[in-house]
């Protein structure tokens, strides 16, 4: 069978039209064979968001911005949103607008309530919200610094005036004297340190030998040290200990009279009777010596003994 120039024609038209009902959808960013959903939010302020601004859902595009419209009795502006029948709404779902970046625009982020099972209707009203984009929280964070740094700039001037007040011509001529003797004693400090580092170097065997020295010493004092651990001195300290308490034991006991050298100590009668006995033994003994006759009478031939006289330099006296 064939076709007629007219059936051709009629084709081609039908596929123009068809052509071009799709480049029309795509150039408004809507799929030919998706269906939509429209929804409103309400906001004070928009913060620059513009017409065919993407919607999102997760960051997934799910519809764009159709309008933006004021009302004249509250003057808030209303935004018709079209989204995707695909992806489910709940009624408590929020429309946040935001800031995906420095470069891109606005755009309006649905965070939706997946708790909430009841879904959005076409031409529902939703919850609004605006969330600080970087460019916004970056200037409010920046708007303090700002101000700090205004004030700084203002000490600072303050003070350098103040400087350039007190640092008249002597002043500043004082100043370069001072800075001139100092720039000469960092100079003298630099040649004595040079002098010293000369004396280090010359004498480096004297103290390494001194060094020496005392690590052997520290040696020695440590096995010195050993050696007392080891002669257990903390056990003869206890026994020293144990042995003067025993004599001040005895002490006291002398001090108090006890026993037969405390008696002899602290009894005056008994001192006074020992010498009193000691008197009477020096008088007889003085006695035997004077007159051995009274006590030993001893004859041979049955004479007389003659009375003992006694000599010249005798100087006892009869008591």
């Amino acid at each position: 069978m064939k076709l007629t120039r007219e059936i051709k024609t009629a084709i081609l038209v039908i596929a123009s039209l068809l052509l071009f009902i799709w480049g029309y959808s795509f150039l408004k960013g809507r799929e030919l064979f998706s269906t939509y959903q429209t929804f409103y939010a309400e906001y004070d302020s928009v913060e620059g968001l513009a017409k065919s601004a993407p919607v999102t859902l997760n960051g997934l595009v799910i519809g764009k911005v159709i309008i933006i419209t004021i009302n004249q009795n509250t003057g808030k502006l209303m935004v018709e949103m079209q989204v995707k029948t695909d992806f489910p709404i709940s009624r408590s779902s929020v429309a946040t607008i935001y800031e995906p970046g420095f470069i891109g625009g606005k755009q309006i982020a649905i965070e939706p309530n997946f708790k909430d099972k009841n879904l959005a209707q076409d031409g529902q009203l939703l919850m609004s919200n605006v969330r600080l984009g970087l460019t916004e929280s970056l200037g409010n964070k920046l708007g303090p610094i700002q101000v700090k740094l205004e004030k700084i700039m203002t000490n600072a001037d303050v003070l350098i005036t103040g400087i350039n007040n007190v640092l008249d011509k002597k002043t500043q001529e004082d100043l370069k004297v001072s800075l001139a003797e100092l720039s000469q004693t960092m100079v003298q400090f630099r040649k004595a340190s040079e002098s010293v580092n000369g004396m280090l170097d010359d004498n480096k065997t004297q103290i390494k030998g001194v060094v020496t020295n005392f690590s052997k010493i520290s040696s020695d004092f440590a096995k010195i040290s050993d050696s007392i651990n080891k002669a257990n001195l903390g056990k003869t300290v206890r026994e020293l200990n144990a042995t003067i308490a025993k004599v001040n034991g005895i002490m006291k006991d002398l001090d108090s009279g006890k026993g037969t050298m405390g008696k002899l100590l602290n009894d005056d009668a008994l001192y006074s009777n020992l010498e009193k006995t000691s008197k009477e033994l020096e008088l007889l003994l003085q006695d035997v010596r004077l007159y051995p006759t009274r006590y030993v009478n001893i004859s041979l031939f049955g004479k007389k003994n003659k009375p003992y006289t006694g000599p010249p330099s005798d100087t006892i006296k009869k008591q």
